[in-house]
């Protein structure tokens, strides 16, 4: 058995420990140490069932209908400890937004909330200023096929109020979602856009869709769009690979598909949990997305894991 070679590097982020790997997923190499990368997840959902009102989402049957709480977070092994995480609301229900930033005053591990508000909805902006007033609220996500109708209607007013407030606007959708995305980032320079799950694309065995690596490279064309690392294991399993390979060699395509349209400064790092668990564990998941960012420098690896989404979100350190 090989003896694992540690070294130190010295960059703008501070010293980072490598080391060697000899039995880690295979095709990767060097990882980080802990202790000089703080990890911001900012993908993950909180919901309780046990609640009287329930939950609109996810539905009874699932796997996913639990209890999934910040403890629970906590409680799981991971890859690398985890400093905060920002939480996407999956409700439709109005007040869960306030439910979640109830949640979040006592969690200091909760970074920020993005929440759950439809721009067309005649109480957006009122929502919006309520909610906003917390300063954990940091922005809201809307489906692929909001957007498009907020776009064909040019109802673009109700988005700019994001920007005036500094929140950002996450988009959730298929693989023709980065190409409308990159639409509204040319519309409105000054809102920050967030494209969850990797723009939106099947993971398979299949060649890149052309229309998902052309949205991907307009988005990425756009200096206020980013993109997350998020649903790809899960994305695998759905698309008919039971379990999710575990080859960082079947997602690299897509990774560097992304990461060439985004560069160094506009990838994030999340997890999706805990619908990532349709795919592998979250210490797989994690694995996965910091090895790969760990073979771009200790620079990059540090943006990707806070850094990026300090930017994106604006979020402020508990």
């Amino acid at each position: 058995m090989n003896t694992p070679k540690k070294l130190s590097i010295r960059s703008s982020a501070g010293t980072v420990a490598l080391v060697l790997l000899t039995g880690s997923m295979p095709g990767l190499a060097v990882e980080a140490t802990p202790a000089e990368i703080p990890i911001v997840d900012t993908h993950t959902h909180f919901y309780d069932p046990s609640r009287p009102e329930g939950v609109p989402w996810p539905g009874k049957g699932s796997p996913l209908f639990r209890t999934v709480l910040p403890g629970d977070f906590r409680a799981l092994k991971k890859f690398r400890p985890v400093r905060g995480t920002v939480v996407v609301e999956a409700s439709k229900w109005v007040e869960d937004n306030a439910w979640l930033l109830a949640l979040g005053e006592s969690e200091p591990q909760i970074l920020g909330i993005v929440g759950n508000l439809n721009p067309l909805a005649p109480s957006f902006a009122a929502d919006l200023a309520r909610f906003s007033a917390n300063p954990l609220f940091r922005g809201i996500r809307v489906s692929e096929q909001s957007l498009e109708t907020v776009l064909n209607r040019g109802e673009l007013q109700e988005l700019s109020l994001l920007a005036e407030r500094k929140l950002t606007l996450d988009v959730i959708g298929g693989p023709s979602m980065p190409a409308l995305a990159a639409k509204v980032a040319r519309r409105m320079p000054h809102l920050t856009l967030v494209l969850d799950h990797m723009g939106g694309v099947p993971i398979t065995e299949s060649p890149l869709p052309s229309e998902w690596v052309e949205g991907i490279r307009a988005a990425g064309a756009c200096g206020n769009v980013y993109c997350k690392v998020s649903g790809m294991m899960e994305s695998a399993a759905v698309s008919g690979k039971r379990p999710a390979p575990r080859d960082p060699a079947f997602y690299r395509p897509y990774l560097d598909a992304v990461w060439q349209a985004f560069g160094t400064d506009r990838v994030l790092y999340g997890s999706n949990w805990p619908v990532c668990e349709l795919g592998a564990d979250y210490e797989t998941v994690q694995r996965l997305a910091i090895e790969y960012a760990n073979e771009k420098g200790p620079d990059a690896v540090a943006k990707f894991c806070s850094g990026n989404s300090q930017r994106a979100y604006r979020w402020a350190d508990r």
